[in-house]
């Protein structure tokens, strides 16, 4: 039977907040969904391709991306695989259901490939590079910058870079000792969420890359803020933050960074550094400390014992 009694019709202020109230349960329910290890605000970095578009002109004045180059080259040229490079497609890469690459390939894991700085240069050295990001945008621009390359490297033999859209805490598609090597740079590492879910990524690095492989990491350094105004403060904030939420790790922040208001980024300690990669079956070999602009390493003496780094770029191999 149908209920005679009219309808309430709902008033405009009753409506928008209705309307406000289904906005933010799409954003929570959103949100729910977003990969291990991936903060709100790094999501948004994920989905926003105009960040991709500019990415290679905002970083091009950034000292590190230089003094990162040359000690990839350092560390990777060295490689002795004892096989071709095996040619692939992304096809391949993309493969449901099973682990991908054979442990007859001479490849190496960039994770966190953003643009392809680090992939270029590892495939003008020869080696095939599986590039791992989870921002398609940025991997587009993997794709135009292989072609580019090769293009004007028609003299010399380049490396394979396939492209794989992944979340580098979700990797088990990739198979146990299928890679010669593998770096995560620019702190791409820091930007994981959650002790745990970094650990992960460096567990899944050690599982991929075979007995011997080599391994190039960058990390900010946390203290660096002791060479900042409001330094101090700052880490006071963030241990006492973690002391009192246990969704905060002392080294957490957010910024704003490039129209995103709450971009995530986790900065380590030394020790806190050498703890992860020793429990993650890396064995390291040398820590670079960085000077506070990135351009160059500090010397290791008596004299610079006190000086403060701006991060670290860690080369390791695989301890089994």
């Amino acid at each position: 039977m149908t209920d005679p009694r009219p309808k309430k019709i709902a008033s405009p202020a009753e409506s928008s907040h209705h309307d406000r109230r289904e906005s933010s349960a799409r954003i929570e329910q959103s949100q729910w969904r977003r990969p291990a290890g991936v903060a709100p605000g790094t999501w948004r970095y994920v989905q926003q391709g105009s960040i991709a578009n500019h990415y290679d002109a905002f970083v091009a004045e950034t000292p590190l991306c230089a003094l990162d180059q040359t000690i990839l080259r350092q560390v990777f040229e060295s490689i002795d695989s004892g096989q071709q490079p095996a040619e692939s497609t992304e096809g391949e890469a993309r493969r449901t259901g099973q682990k991908v690459f054979s442990d007859r390939d001479n490849w190496v894991l960039d994770l966190g490939c953003g643009t392809g700085r680090a992939a270029t240069e590892l495939s003008r050295l020869g080696r095939n590079v599986l590039a791992i990001d989870l921002s398609q945008s940025m991997l587009n621009h993997v794709v135009e910058r292989s072609k580019r390359s090769q293009v004007e490297s028609t003299s010399q033999r380049t490396g394979s870079i396939v492209p794989l859209r992944a979340n580098l805490v979700q990797l088990d598609c990739l198979a146990d000792n299928s890679a010669a090597g593998a770096v995560c740079l620019f702190s791409t590492l820091g930007m994981i969420q959650g002790r745990e879910n970094r650990r992960t990524v460096l567990r899944h690095a050690s599982r991929i890359v075979r007995p011997g492989g080599k391994f190039l990491l960058h990390v900010h350094n946390r203290y660096a803020s002791l060479a900042q105004s409001g330094g101090k403060r700052l880490l006071a904030k963030s241990l006492l933050k973690s002391i009192v939420s246990r969704d905060h790790e002392f080294g957490d922040a957010t910024y704003a960074y490039r129209g995103l208001p709450d971009m995530f980024l986790h900065r380590y300690s030394r020790r806190e550094l050498i703890a992860d990669l020793k429990s993650s079956g890396w064995q390291i070999n040398h820590i670079h400390r960085l000077s506070l602009d990135g351009s160059k390493t500090i010397q290791e003496s008596l004299a610079n014992r006190r000086q403060i780094a701006s991060g670290f770029l860690v080369e390791s191999n695989i301890a089994r």
